[in-house]
């Protein structure tokens, strides 16, 4: 991999790039908020286009998922233009629930497949006693605010983020109330879901077939948790956890089920086996996100389940 000089200009305000991949759509707001509560400003990189994805297989070897090829495009697309850019490490969220080994791993990645590059992290490992508010407190500090200034920020950041979540729960459950349409639980990973090029597509057939998508990242955390222990006992994952939790909280309320999975994920190829071989009552499709997808063939996929679903409403009905 080639080395990568930079040089930054970039006035005496401090510009903080958030890459547009990965955890960003879980703690965006929550990240945002804190930056802007210290004054400074903010760059986020573009949504992923194929130029993108292009970039991030470049700087990534075979063997990574793919979402992790789009996080290396999209912090390419950051360098120069910033400070610093947000790379968290985060290892475990409790002391009973990890979270996928990627998530512990990127900032190393990221650290060794760019040189001269200036990264800004912060660590949450709960196993060893670092916690989230700490980590933020730390990671102020580093951007030279003092203590009392950190913490605020981080509790407007926490508190904004809470309140972000329980809207977007608000809006989906009046549009589980729905019953005029087919209503399609999307069992997917933030990242994949809202990323432009590889999963909101499946989201836009959805609408352009009359239905409404139902996103299974979007539960009351703690319910979904809870209920993932009528699935398995012994899952191993927090996020997926979240994720198995939501079918059984929403199953009286969606007709179906769109498992969306992006290539090789092992965490979710182990766990969407376990939902298809669980929940029976529900019909589901599995669908294969990778680097070389087609859109014509996911959106036939898409209409084919759509006719199933249709057909059965009207047996049933």
């Amino acid at each position: 991999m080639g080395i990568i000089n930079i040089k930054y200009n970039l006035g005496d305000k401090m510009i903080i790039g958030l890459p547009r991949a990965m955890l960003y759509y879980r703690y965006k707001v929550m990240w945002e908020t804190f930056f802007n509560e210290l004054g400074c400003e903010i760059i986020t990189s573009p949504h992923t286009n194929k130029r993108m994805l292009s970039d991030g297989i470049k700087y990534s070897i075979d063997e990574c998922c793919l979402p992790s090829k789009i996080y290396m495009g999209h912090v390419y697309s950051l360098i120069g233009k910033c400070n610093y850019i947000l790379v968290p490490r985060i290892a475990s969220c409790n002391k009973r629930n990890d979270v996928c080994v990627k998530f512990n791993a990127l900032y190393d990645i990221v650290r060794n497949s760019f040189k001269n590059i200036k990264l800004l992290d912060y660590n949450v490992d709960v196993h060893n006693k670092k916690t989230e508010k700490n980590a933020f407190i730390r990671m102020g500090k580093f951007l030279g605010k003092n203590y009392i200034s950190s913490l605020k920020a981080y509790n407007k950041a926490l508190n904004a983020q809470i309140i972000d979540q329980n809207q977007k729960c608000m809006q989906q459950n009046k549009l589980l109330e729905c019953n005029d349409k087919l209503k399609i639980l999307i069992v997917s990973h933030p990242y994949n879901n809202y990323d432009r090029l590889i999963g909101y597509p499946v989201t836009e057939y959805i609408n352009k077939l009359g239905g409404i998508p139902i996103y299974a990242d979007i539960s009351d955390k703690n319910k979904s948790i809870k209920k993932s222990k009528e699935i398995s006992e012994s899952l191993y994952w927090i996020y997926n956890k979240e994720l198995v939790g939501s079918i059984k909280l929403f199953e009286d309320k969606i007709d179906g089920i769109i498992l969306l999975t992006a290539f090789p994920c092992g965490p979710d190829s182990l766990v969407n086996e376990l939902i298809i071989r669980k929940i029976t009552k529900i019909p589901k499709i599995n669908i294969i996100l990778d680097e070389l997808q087609a859109d014509a063939g996911l959106q036939t996929r898409i209409e084919s389940f759509f006719d199933i679903l249709s057909e059965k409403n009207r047996i049933s009905g």
